[in-house]
C-alpha cells in the first residue's frame, strides 16, 4: 500500500506548487491585498524572528551597531551614483504627490512633490550621504553600522518569500581608511553568513564570489553564498559587498587621512532577506510539511493532550524540559490526530501525543518529524535526553542537505552549451566547470537555456545552474 502524505502535491510531481501548499500548510504566511505583497503570519514571523536574533548577536559581535535610515530617499540622490541606479531603475517604486483629495467622490492624488521619492531598493546612496558628515578624520573610521528594515523592488513575477514586492532584510554598511580592511571587512561579514547557515539553519552552501556581469551594481566584489534547492536550482542565500570608493565618490566620504590629505573612504555592505526562510522551505521540506532547524523554530516540542484530565501530567513534561527547549501544550479542542498532522506540516522537531496510558506509566509518546515514528519513551528518559534528541534532528538535517549538493552537481568541463543543455533537459541540476575561460565562453550560450553563472567558488571552480 502506498504512503499517505500530509500534503497533497508531491515535491517530485510538481515542486512549486508543492512549495506553496508547504508553505500555506504550515501557516507561514498569505498573499496580501497589494499586489505582489504577502503577509506573514504570527508562525512564519516568528521563524524569521529566531533568525534575526541569531544574526543580530552575529552581527553586534563582529563590531556593528544597529541604526536606521528612512524609507524614502530623494530621487535625485540617485543621480550621483549611475551603475547603482541602472541597476535598480525597473524595480524602482516612486512617490510623486503627497496628499490626496477628494474629486467625483474618489481620492485621487494632489500635490505634485518638488522632488519625487524612491522608496528604498537598498540604502547605500542615504547611508553614504550621512557617511560623508560622519567621516571627517582617519580617526572617525571605520564605521560599521546595521539596520534591520524592510524593502521595496517593483518585482513582476512574486512567489512567497522568494521574490516579493516588499521583503525584510538586515543590511549592513561600513566605511574604512583602506582598502585592505575593506576588503577584509567583506570577508570577514560573508564567512559570518556561512558559518550561521551551517550552524543554525543547516544549510551547506557553495561559498565564493560572483562573475563581474553578477555582481551588485556599482560593487567591486560580491561575495555569495548559493544554495541548491532539492529541485536542483540555485539560490542566493545573501551577499556581502566591496564596494572600493564607488558610493564613496557618489556621496563624497571623504577624510583627513594621517599624512593631511583628504582621500575617499572604503565601503562594504551586506546583507540577507526573508528569502532564507523560503531556502529552508526548499531545502529541508518533503512531503509531509516543512522540516525547521531546532535554532529557528517557534517550538522544538508540541504537547498533545488527548482527554483534559492529563493536562497536570502534559504541565509536568513541560517544566522538565522547558529549561533546554521551547515547548507549547495545544489544548485546543481539535482531534489529537488532526493536530499531530498540522505540527507535522509545521515542522516541529517533536510532537508528544499524551493520554491516560502515558499518565499511568509515566511515559510519551513522541513523534520524530524527520522520520515520523512513533516511540513509547519514560518520562524520566525523555526528559534526560531531550537535548540529544535535538542534536539529532539537526546533524540528519544536514547530512541530508550536504548530500543534496552532491548529488545535485555534476561536473562538465569539456562539454558545450548544447551537450550541457540536453544533459539537464530531464532534472535540474548544478554545474561545475575548472577553468574560468572556458565558463567566460559558455556563460552567453548557457544564459539563452535559463542556465546562470552563480559564483565562483573560493577553488576556483565555476558554477552554474538555473535559479530563484
Amino acid at each position: 500500500m502506498e504512503r499517505r502524505y500530509a500534503l497533497k502535491t508531491r515535491m517530485e510531481d510538481d515542486f512549486s506548487k508543492w512549495y506553496l501548499e508547504a508553505i500555506d500548510s504550515a501557516d507561514l504566511a498569505d498573499q496580501a491585498i497589494t499586489r505582489g505583497c504577502m503577509v506573514i503570519k504570527p508562525y512564519g514571523y516568528s521563524i524569521w524572528e529566531n533568525i534575526q536574533s541569531i544574526l543580530d548577536q552575529e552581527i553586534k559581535n563582529t563590531g556593528h551597531e544597529n541604526c536606521y535610515f528612512p524609507l524614502l530617499i530623494p530621487l535625485d540622490l540617485f543621480d550621483k551614483e549611475s551603475k547603482h541606479v541602472d541597476g535598480f531603475a525597473k524595480e524602482m517604486a516612486v512617490v510623486t504627490h503627497h496628499r490626496l483629495e477628494v474629486t467625483n467622490g474618489k481620492l485621487v492624488p494632489s500635490g505634485p512633490l518638488e522632488t519625487p521619492l524612491v522608496i528604498r531598493p537598498t540604502s547605500e546612496l542615504i547611508i553614504g550621504e550621512s557617511f560623508s558628515k560622519w567621516a571627517q578624520s582617519y580617526r572617525d573610521l571605520p564605521i560599521m553600522i546595521n539596520q534591520w528594515c524592510n524593502i521595496v523592488r517593483w518585482e513582476m513575477r512574486t512567489r512567497m518569500f522568494l521574490r516579493t514586492m516588499e521583503f525584510l532584510w538586515q543590511e549592513g554598511h561600513t566605511a574604512h581608511e583602506t582598502p585592505e580592511e575593506a576588503i577584509a571587512e567583506s570577508r570577514t561579514t560573508h564567512e559570518m553568513y556561512y558559518n550561521i547557515l551551517q550552524k543554525h539553519l543547516c544549510l551547506h552552501g557553495i561559498k565564493g564570489i560572483k562573475p563581474d556581469h553578477e555582481k551588485f551594481p556599482g560593487a567591486v566584489t560580491t561575495h555569495t553564498i548559493e544554495l541548491c534547492m532539492q529541485d536542483g536550482k540555485a539560490l542566493q542565500a545573501c551577499t556581502s559587498h566591496y564596494l572600493g570608493t564607488n558610493f564613496a565618490k557618489a556621496n563624497n566620504i571623504q577624510f583627513q587621512s594621517r599624512t593631511g590629505s583628504l582621500e575617499y573612504a572604503h565601503t562594504t555592505s551586506f546583507g540577507i532577506t526573508t528569502r532564507i526562510v523560503g531556502a529552508i522551505v526548499m531545502s529541508h521540506g518533503d512531503n509531509d510539511g516543512i522540516n525547521l532547524p531546532t535554532s529557528i523554530a517557534p517550538y522544538h516540542v508540541v504537547i498533545i493532550p488527548m482527554q483534559n484530565d492529563v493536562l497536570e501530567y502534559c504541565q509536568k513534561i513541560k517544566e522538565n524540559i522547558s529549561k533546554v527547549c521551547r515547548v507549547h501544550i495545544d489544548a485546543k479542542d481539535k482531534k489529537s490526530s488532526h493536530k499531530r498532522w498540522d505540527y507535522v506540516r509545521k515542522g516541529v522537531p517533536i510532537i508528544c501525543e499524551i493520554g491516560r496510558k502515558e499518565v499511568e506509566s509515566c511515559s510519551i509518546s513522541a513523534t520524530f518529524r524527520l522520520n515520523l515514528e512513533k516511540n513509547t519513551i519514560s518520562l524520566d528518559e525523555f526528559s534526560n535526553n531531550i537535548t540529544s534528541y535535538l542534536k539529532q534532528h539537526d546533524s540528519e538535517l544536514s547530512r541530508r542537505n550536504i548530500e543534496l549538493h552532491k548529488t545535485k552537481m555534476i561536473q562538465c568541463d569539456g562539454l558545450s552549451s548544447k551537450q550541457i543543455h540536453e544533459l539537464l533537459a530531464n532534472e535540474n541540476k548544478l554545474i561545475s566547470i575548472s577553468a574560468e575561460k572556458e565558463a567566460e565562453s559558455l556563460c552567453a550560450t548557457l544564459d539563452q537555456y535559463g542556465i546562470t553563472w552563480r559564483c565562483i567558488s573560493q577553488d576556483g571552480i565555476s558554477v552554474f545552474g538555473k535559479s530563484y
